[in-house]
C-alpha cells in the first residue's frame, strides 16, 4: 500500500483530510508518525508558494532517508476577507502574532471589522494543496468557498475561524456543521476532491 504523508501536525487538519481520503487505498501518515521533526518555514508570498515548500522539503527528506512508494501531500490554507483587502490570508493562522492561537486570531477579526454591515463582511476560505509523487512528480489543486464573517462565535465544531465563517446556503457557521457536511462544501473538502481524481490515476 502506498503511504501518503501529510506535511503537518494540525491533528484537526489531518483528520479531515483522512476522512476524505478513506475510500483510496492509502495508507495516510502524519509528519509525527513517519518521526519527521521538520518546521519548514512558510515565508511564500502565497498559498501556493507554502505548500510547495512544505511538500518539497519533505519529499526531498524522504528521498535522502531511502523512502519509496509514497507521495507527500502539503496543504496551505487561509481565510481572505474582501474588506480587508485579502488579509488574514497567507497569515490566517499567525494573524494575530503567535502561530496557531484560534481564539487571539478570531478576537482580532473580529475587532477588525467591527460595526460594519454584513454586505462588508464577505469573505472565502482558500485550500492549496502541493503534492509531489516519490517519482518527483507535481500537482496542485485550489478550493474554495464563499461566505461572511459574522459578528460573534458561534458553533463548537471546526477549528481557526470556523466559529465566525457563515455559510448561507446550509444557515450556518463552518463551527456548526457536521464534520459530513463539512467536508463536502469546505475549500478543503473541494480540493481534496478533485486531487482524489488525481491520487486514484497513480494507485
Amino acid at each position: 500500500m502506498k503511504r501518503l504523508i501529510l506535511a503537518s501536525n494540525n491533528k484537526k487538519k489531518i483528520k479531515e483530510i483522512k476522512e476524505i481520503l478513506k475510500e483510496l487505498d492509502l495508507d495516510v501518515k502524519s509528519l509525527e508518525n513517519e518521526d519527521i521533526n521538520i518546521d519548514v518555514v512558510e515565508d511564500g508570498k502565497t498559498f501556493e508558494e507554502n505548500a510547495k515548500k512544505k511538500a518539497k522539503e519533505i519529499y526531498e527528506f524522504l528521498l535522502k532517508r531511502g523512502d519509496k512508494n509514497f507521495i507527500v501531500l502539503a496543504d496551505d490554507s487561509g481565510l481572505a476577507v474582501d474588506y480587508l483587502n485579502g488579509e488574514p490570508g497567507i497569515y490566517s493562522a499567525r494573524y494575530a502574532g503567535e502561530h496557531g492561537n484560534d481564539t487571539k486570531n478570531n478576537e482580532k477579526l473580529m475587532k477588525n471589522l467591527r460595526g460594519l454591515h454584513q454586505e462588508n463582511r464577505g469573505a472565502k476560505f482558500i485550500c492549496q494543496l502541493a503534492m509531489f509523487t516519490d517519482q518527483g512528480e507535481y500537482f496542485k489543486v485550489t478550493g474554495d468557498v464563499k461566505g461572511y464573517i459574522i459578528e460573534e462565535l458561534h458553533g463548537e465544531g471546526g477549528f481557526g475561524y470556523d466559529p465566525l465563517f457563515f455559510y448561507e446556503p446550509l444557515n450556518k457557521t463552518f463551527a456548526q456543521l457536521t464534520s459530513e457536511e463539512k467536508n463536502e462544501i469546505s475549500h478543503r473538502g473541494v480540493a481534496l476532491i478533485e486531487l482524489k481524481k488525481i491520487i486514484s490515476e497513480l494507485l
